[in-house]
């Protein structure tokens, strides 16, 4: 486990070049924190405790389903329901060469079957890896190697991060107590005019019973 107030939360070309590149080639790496696992074998709201670690998302490999070409968007399917891609794929380059080394997929979990499924609030982005048209000699020779192999293999992986999308109920919450309080107490109490504040007296700062200059009518 992660010391205490740590948490495993790698960037899109951190989960590339630090995870995924590594198990592909089956090169030794930090596994604590990505499991593997079918996601089409389990539930969404199942994965939290089949994960290595996380408390609001979870990191696993999994392998790509080989039934539709690059770049198609496909269901994943689960007793319960489905995995639906959604928007389009995020290119991921890597920094130093701007070289393109991977792929960023957004899926939505749907209960039931396709293409009546009710949407739910589980996401998964799928990150594998992806090559350019024009090889690049400047990019590091493990990142080439594991995304040809990774094409080529039987086992292609990618590393799936899992989460639970927040309904806003807080946001909404939280925006009843922004309103103005002279506007709240007109609403409130029926009041036509804008209520003001007394003015203040105009104490004497030497004075020991003066209050802190912060103590203005703004903050009231």
């Amino acid at each position: 486990k992660l010391p205490p107030g740590f948490r495993f939360h790698p960037t899109d070309v951190e989960i590339i070049t630090a995870y995924l590149v590594p198990k592909v080639l089956k090169k030794p790496f930090d596994t604590r924190a990505v499991g593997e696992v079918d996601l089409n074998k389990h539930e969404p709201w199942e994965l939290p405790e089949m994960a290595n670690m996380g408390e609001k998302e979870w990191y696993f490999f999994s392998q790509k389903d080989r039934k539709y070409p690059p770049g198609i968007r496909t269901n994943k399917a689960t007793t319960v329901g489905y995995w639906k891609a959604t928007g389009k794929d995020k290119e991921i380059f890597h920094p130093p060469t701007m070289s393109l080394i991977g792929m960023k997929k957004i899926l939505v979990f749907y209960k039931g079957r396709a293409p009546k499924g009710e949407k739910t609030n589980w996401i998964m982005h799928e990150y594998r890896l992806e090559s350019g048209k024009q090889p690049t000699p400047n990019l590091p020779t493990d990142i080439t190697n594991a995304a040809t192999i990774n094409a080529s293999s039987k086992e292609d992986y990618v590393v799936c991060r899992i989460f639970h999308k927040s309904t806003g109920l807080k946001k909404v919450v939280m925006s009843s107590y922004a309103m103005p309080m002279p506007m709240v107490a007109e609403r409130q109490l029926g009041f036509q005019e804008s209520i003001t504040l007394p003015p203040l007296m105009d104490y004497n700062a030497s004075s020991p019973l003066a209050p802190p200059l912060s103590l203005h009518a703004s903050s009231l």
